[in-house]
């Protein structure tokens, strides 16, 4: 992991402060301040520094906004629809007794309800296997999926 200075980790402090996430803390610490770190080691730098990041609340998408607001007889196909795929939410899981090969994994279960199997092997390096061969989740669903798991191991203690 990168050493940083004091005068970049009260940069860093301020970015925090201000609502940034990690993935936007690892772009701006990349653009602004030519380091480069993996989304891992600002996690780790973040708790190291024993900043608290500020959870937001997801605003409501635009898709979600026309469906409660248009009449139930027409919001009822597009729910059955949604069921039939999945949930709708990306929902992830940490394992009680790690892979073989990892120090911690899990399963996701993305919004269209595909699943995968995550893990971080011993050397901190994530990796994903998609249960349906060739499978890609959403940009949005990744988002989600890295915040959640962010999350997840945050209360499992790692």
């Amino acid at each position: 992991m990168a050493r940083l200075t004091p005068s970049q980790i009260s940069t860093v402090s301020a970015w925090v402060a201000e609502g940034a996430t990690l993935s936007q803390i690892q772009e701006r610490l990349s653009s602004q301040l030519e380091v480069s770190m993996t989304y891992m080691d600002v996690r780790f730098l973040v708790d190291d520094l024993n900043l608290a990041l500020i959870e937001k609340e997801e605003p409501t998408k635009p898709e979600e906004a026309a469906t409660e607001a248009a009449p139930a007889d027409a919001a009822a196909p597009a729910q059955t629809a949604e069921t039939a795929q999945g949930t709708g939410v990306v929902t992830v899981e940490v394992d009680t007794i790690a892979q073989p090969h990892a120090m911690v994994s899990g399963h996701v279960t993305f919004s269209d309800g595909e699943k995968a199997d995550w893990y971080i092997d011993h050397q901190g390096r994530p990796g994903m296997a998609a249960r349906s061969p060739g499978y890609r989740p959403t940009p949005q669903d990744i988002t989600d999926f890295q915040a959640k798991l962010d999350a997840a191991l945050r209360q499992a203690g790692y």
